[in-house]
């Protein structure tokens, strides 16, 4: 579901697939709060919306979800490896079982140890050695610990009893184990068995299966032909372990498969994300090329935008070829700092995710069509409450975010049809004039950004929201008169008295009384979303604003005071404190300050002391 829209469930609930996946549940803020896995999406995330009688789990959750997202898999199997992988990654609050590192399952191998063993782990991971995992349940993880036996003969018992042997155990005789406790096999032959054991869990199959042929051969030009064998028989029980497996890779590259829809008015690119074989997420872009309908300039434009700007991956697979290939293969190989390519003609694995890629796509861009019918639908119930002669196309939304008047900022947000317009958004550092002073600073940013609308330099919007009451309203219609802008249609937007989403109270110039919109209005929905927007866009503004002048010492703002000097004075004095306290004579004194300046930096640094 697009970032833009607003929640609604009829239309997103008609758009969803029966295929499998993974969902996830929004809050507000656009924190995942929950992470589902789902032999059929739409009859699993319906069931969310339709269910009678939930726990109370359930309905607290609900009242949190904003937006839900999907990601459409092949297999239940994969979903369910998504599922774990995403769950590990944003650490959702309902998935309470699984939410810490400590609920998941590891392999541990103790590489500390002359000879190591593998062995089930859940908790921190403290110890020396290697960890392999999170595997998804307890069970998957005791069934590859008895494959790894069979297949590499590695011991799995505890070090107090290795440690006093004095003859092999069942392990030895039923051939799990290579009896190292009793000296059965020498350190460097268990530390090869032990290195293939690790290999094999990180994925490297051939190199493991080409080290136990070498390994074979050397047996058997040594004539030790019972060795050879149980190098044979390995080779043959991974060959079957292989080919049991549900991702079988041919190598260890990172990929990112495209999959593309469109019904020529939208066009949606998921990106699915491939790391060492497995799925790790996938996301969906709708790029904007007005009356553009063809696929190819499409994903050309699309690859050449988004790759160029970040680390490609070693494979950029897509179903066809796209101009410039050879050119952005050597621009992205370059950048990356490692080979590109850019593949369309594939089969096997890759045609598999390319497929689903393209699924996702589809059902990305059902989502897409379904809420920007929404945001419509709630444009054209805006222009009906305001009494507009048609339904609006651009708003724009201003807050001002302050902590008792330091680092205000202002922020003015952008929407349209098709939703925010994150590309027009601007933010406003204003004067220390406007510190603490609410109307003050409205007015200031409403007159610098309207001085450059009234130019021609910004577009015109056909509604303009501020957010605060009357005072707010006063200050806005004041700065539009003096630029001859007065007739523009303007709304203030007061939260309720108990301050909370459905209680605002929306104010228009001349009318004292607060237009009445009844709380599920889909117009006041709309107001919400872009009132909550400005607020976000304002408040990360301030905090990036007052971070930074926190951080920024007071030697900083001297004029004449450079970094050479800076530091020369922190070094003879200790540190800030030791400079605010030292005397003009004490300061000219230093390497490279002049008395001038000695008196510029005492008189600034004690300028406020009384």
């Amino acid at each position: 579901m697009s970032d833009a829209a607003p929640f609604e469930i009829k239309p997103f609930l008609r758009s969803l697939t029966h295929r499998p996946g993974v969902y996830l549940m929004l809050n507000a803020k656009h924190k995942v709060i929950y992470v589902g896995k789902a032999r059929d999406l739409k009859k699993r995330v319906s069931s969310y919306f339709h269910r009678a009688q939930a726990a109370p789990k359930t309905i607290a959750m609900m009242e949190q979800v904003a937006r839900v997202e999907v990601t459409v898999a092949n297999t239940e199997a994969e979903a369910l490896l998504l599922e774990y992988s995403l769950i590990k990654r944003h650490k959702p609050r309902f998935n309470v079982l699984l939410r810490d590192d400590k609920s998941y399952p590891y392999i541990y191998a103790s590489t500390d140890h002359p000879f190591p063993r593998l062995k089930f782990h859940r908790g921190a991971r403290r110890g020396k050695g290697r960890y392999f995992g999170p595997y998804p349940s307890a069970r998957g993880v005791r069934q590859t610990l008895s494959e790894l036996q069979k297949l590499f003969l590695i011991r799995n018992c505890e070090n107090s009893f290795f440690s006093n042997r004095t003859r092999p155990c069942l392990q030895y005789q039923i051939k799990r184990c290579t009896a190292p406790c009793v000296d059965l096999i020498s350190r460097e032959q268990y530390r090869d068995d032990i290195d293939a054991a690790i290999q094999f869990l990180e994925g490297k199959n051939k190199k493991v299966v080409n080290t136990f042929v070498a390994r074979m051969e050397r047996a058997a030009e040594a004539l030790d032909y019972e060795q050879a064998a149980r190098f044979r028989d390995q080779i043959t029980r991974l060959k079957e372990v292989e080919a049991r497996q549900l991702v079988k890779r041919r190598d260890n590259k990172d990929l990112d498969i495209l999959g593309f829809a469109s019904n020529g008015a939208i066009h949606c690119v998921s990106v699915m994300f491939i790391r060492n074989g497995t799925l790790v997420g996938s996301r969906d872009h709708f790029p904007r090329l007005p009356g553009e309908t063809d696929k190819q300039k499409i994903l050309n434009g699309f690859v050449a935008q988004y790759y160029l700007g970040r680390d490609a991956p070693a494979e950029i697979v897509m179903e066809l070829e796209i101009d410039d290939a050879e050119l952005l293969q050597l621009e992205l190989t370059e950048r990356s700092g490692h080979k590109v390519a850019l593949r369309s003609r594939v089969r096997g694995d890759r045609a598999r995710w390319l497929k689903m890629a393209r699924t996702n796509a589809e059902q990305g861009l059902g989502l897409k069509a379904a809420s920007n019918a929404t945001i419509r639908r709630q444009f054209a119930a805006l222009g009906d409450a305001l009494g507009l002669d048609e339904a609006p196309q651009r708003l724009e939304c201003f807050d001002v975010s302050h902590t008792s008047g330091e680092a205000t900022v202002a922020s003015c947000v952008v929407f349209n049809t098709a939703g925010p317009m994150k590309s027009d958004y601007r933010r406003f550092n204003l004067s220390p004039d406007a510190a603490g002073d609410d109307y003050g600073a409205m007015a200031e940013a409403l007159r610098r950004r309207y001085q450059r609308v009234k130019k021609g330099e910004v577009p015109m919007p056909d509604v303009l929201l501020v957010d605060g009451g009357k005072g707010q309203l006063a200050e806005a219609m004041t700065v539009l008169d003096e630029l001859e802008l007065g007739w523009l249609t303007v709304v203030a937007v007061a939260k309720g008295r108990a301050r909370r989403a459905g209680a605002e109270r929306l104010f228009r110039p001349g009318d004292d009384r607060p237009l009445d919109m009844p709380a599920d209005s889909t117009a006041l929905l709309l107001i919400q979303q872009i009132r909550d927007e400005a607020h976000r866009f304002a408040i990360t503004g301030h905090r990036q604003r007052r971070a930074k002048a926190r951080k920024t010492s007071r030697l900083e703002q001297i004029p004449g005071l450079g970094p050479k000097k800076r530091r020369e004075l922190l070094r003879q004095f200790g540190g800030l404190q030791g400079v605010i306290g030292a005397g003009v004579d004490d300061l000219a004194q230093v390497a490279g300050i002049s008395r001038a300046l000695a008196e510029t930096i005492y008189n600034d640094l004690h300028l406020d002391t009384p």
